[in-house]
């Protein structure tokens, strides 16, 4: 997966917005990041639970690792030219859901 992918994914969440933070591309929900990354690097930070953060970096240490500073907190770092489309979705969509406000979520999930 390349950073534009990425981008094209995180943006196409309901109310996603891209807000440049820290030198890096956030993406947000309502004003609250699920994931962020910059176009010049490798890897990009997805919000994720510490379950999922611990599953992940079991499953594929070489793609997944705990992301600095944020880690604590579940955020996972993913190596994008080892990720693929299908999982990329999946992670984009949960740090979604895991973000967004509980009613926008909701109303989501009846639209799918």
């Amino acid at each position: 997966m390349t950073f534009r992918q990425f981008r094209k994914l995180c943006l196409s969440m309901p109310e996603a917005e891209e807000l440049e933070t820290w030198g890096e591309a956030t993406f947000r929900v309502r004003g609250r990041i699920f994931a962020m990354g910059s176009s010049e690097g490798s890897s990009v930070s997805v919000k994720a639970s510490l379950d999922d953060q611990s599953g992940l970096v079991a499953m594929d240490p070489k793609t997944f690792a705990v992301s600095a500073y944020t880690g604590r907190f579940g955020w996972v770092s993913v190596k994008l030219s080892r990720l693929g489309t299908e999982l990329g979705e999946r992670l984009i969509k949960n740090a979604w859901e895991r973000t967004a406000p509980r009613r926008l979520s909701n109303q989501k999930a009846r639209r799918l």
